[in-house]
Order: structure tokens, then C-alpha cells, then sequence
């Protein structure tokens, strides 16, 4: 490992800095344990990112490149600060975001924590009208919902978004959705009640579109759709449990139904980009 004195544009943290890390572990295979010298470092004190954001971006490159295989156990946060002159503290940050982030397992700061498989991305197609329940079924996965704001509202501004009246009332629903017990996508959305009337009632579980054909018998039309890639906001992420902002892909439909296909549903929904991928087919 080569270290840089202070006075270069590249130079490790003295072991008192109060900066945290975010790391990427260190990978072992069987019987070994991986160590700081395993590889090169460079964090620059003159830049004005935090020292735990470059070691993290660090190590996750490092294991998305495969310098550390899965089952790697990693140094404890003690050994691992040592050899690479930062903080504890810093180590202990990079340790429990990897943890939050499904790169290494639960462990304690004396060590412990393996490298974990990365979880592959989902690869789920676009050009078809379908919930999330319905997507994660055909990933062959299991969905489930967690409510975090349900009322009904009369809002202006939504209810231009629908071409009604001012006063017209609208089920408002923010749900974290899971697959398999990792939340996947953050979903703000408001349905029309003058035209859903029995709506009003529903609690949020399970899949809205089933609720409209068979509680509603309306009948989905078409929806117009839009991708935007952002990077979500600190509330956000805290909802997907992680500690920082993350890109996302945010989606926003507008669903129509019925025999005069009107807008029924405006949903704005926030899926995590680590987790997601979307193919689209193309023809010539």
C-alpha cells in the first residue's frame, strides 16, 4: 500500500480525523481474512467530499470489479482503521451502510462481516399496463406494502392534473413497496373518488388496479407514462432504509379507465436504480 505524505493533493487520513467512512468490505475466501493491503488507496484531504464518501466509492468499485469475492470475511473496524491511518469512526460508518446496502453481513466492530453475493439487478420489461404486485409475481417474487400516508384530500393543484374541479375529492396514498422484503419503490399516488367511489375505503394492500376492475368494474384503458432519472430526496432514503440519497428512476402514469377512459390514477413512483433495471425491445 502506498501512502502519500499530507503535503500532496493525495494523502490518508491522520487516525484522529472525525470524518466517517463508508466502505466497501474486504473480501475473503475460505480461511483467509482480507486486510487493507490488499490493494491501493487514495483519499485526497484537500477535496471538499468527506473522507467516508471517497473510501466507500472506493470499496464498492473495488467489489463491483471483484477484488473481493463473496464469503471474504473483513478486518474488524479496529485492524481495518490502522492500516489505512483513518478513524474508527469512519470504518464503523463505511461497515454499517455496506450492511444497509446488502454488501456484507451483520457482524460487530471486533470483525465478523462476510462479503455477501450481490443481489442481482431486476430486469423487468416496459410497454405493458401492470402493477407492482403484478410485476414481482412475474419476477417470482413475493410483494407487500407498507402504508405511509393514506387520506383523502381535496387539492387544487391535483385536481387540475385530472381536468376537475377544484373541490373534487381524491384518495392519497404513499406506499413503500417490497419485494421479497427489500422495499423497491416509494409510490405517491391520488385516485380519483368521484370516479372510484369505493375507494374510499380500501386500506392500501395489495394491488389498486385488481381493486378498480373488481370493486370499481372499471376497466384499465391505457396509461401514459414517463421516466425521469433523479436522485432521491434525504426522506426518501431514509423510507428505503438506507442513510443516504440515492438515483432512482422516477416514474409518473397517468391512468385512464372506463368506457370514456378517464384519468383515474396520477402516480408518481420512485424505484431505487441499484435494484432495478428496465429493458425496453426496439425493432428496425
Amino acid at each position: 500500500m502506498s501512502i502519500n505524505t499530507p503535503s500532496s493533493p493525495h494523502a490518508l487520513a491522520s487516525a484522529n480525523d472525525a470524518d466517517d467512512a463508508k466502505d466497501a468490505p474486504l473480501a475473503e475466501v475460505p480461511a483467509t481474512m482480507a486486510t487493507a493491503t490488499d490493494t491501493q488507496w487514495v483519499i485526497d484531504l484537500q477535496q471538499g467530499e468527506s473522507l467516508w464518501r471517497q473510501l466507500h466509492a472506493q470499496l464498492v468499485n473495488k467489489l463491483q470489479q471483484g477484488v473481493w469475492a463473496p464469503g471474504t470475511t473483513l478486518p474488524s473496524e479496529r485492524d481495518l482503521a490502522e492500516q489505512l491511518g483513518v478513524s474508527r469512526i469512519t470504518v464503523k460508518r463505511s461497515y454499517d451502510e455496506l450492511r444497509r446496502t446488502g454488501w456484507i453481513s451483520s457482524g460487530s466492530g471486533r470483525g465478523g462481516s462476510t462479503v455477501l453475493s450481490p443481489v442481482p439487478k431486476l430486469q423487468a420489461p416496459l410497454g405493458q399496463l401492470k402493477g407492482f404486485t403484478q410485476e414481482m409475481q412475474e419476477l417470482g417474487k413475493k410483494a407487500s406494502t407498507r402504508i405511509l400516508l393514506r387520506e383523502v384530500v381535496r387539492d387544487r393543484m391535483i385536481a387540475s392534473v385530472f381536468g376537475l374541479p377544484s373541490n373534487s375529492p381524491f384518495l392519497h396514498l404513499v406506499r413503500l413497496r417490497f419485494g421479497d422484503d427489500t422495499p423497491m419503490t416509494r409510490e405517491n399516488a391520488w385516485y380519483d373518488l368521484s370516479l372510484a367511489p369505493a375507494m374510499v375505503n380500501w386500506d392500501g394492500q395489495g394491488s389498486a388496479y385488481d381493486l378498480l376492475r373488481l370493486e370499481c368494474g372499471l376497466a384499465l384503458q391505457n396509461a401514459d407514462q414517463t421516466v425521469e432519472a433523479v436522485l432521491s430526496t434525504e426522506e426518501e432514503a431514509r423510507d428505503f432504509g438506507l442513510q443516504e440519497p440515492l438515483p432512482c428512476l422516477l416514474f409518473k402514469r397517468h391512468t385512464r379507465a372506463g368506457a370514456n377512459q378517464q384519468l383515474v390514477e396520477y402516480v408518481e413512483g420512485l424505484f431505487r436504480g441499484d435494484v432495478y433495471v428496465y429493458r425496453m425491445p426496439l425493432s428496425v
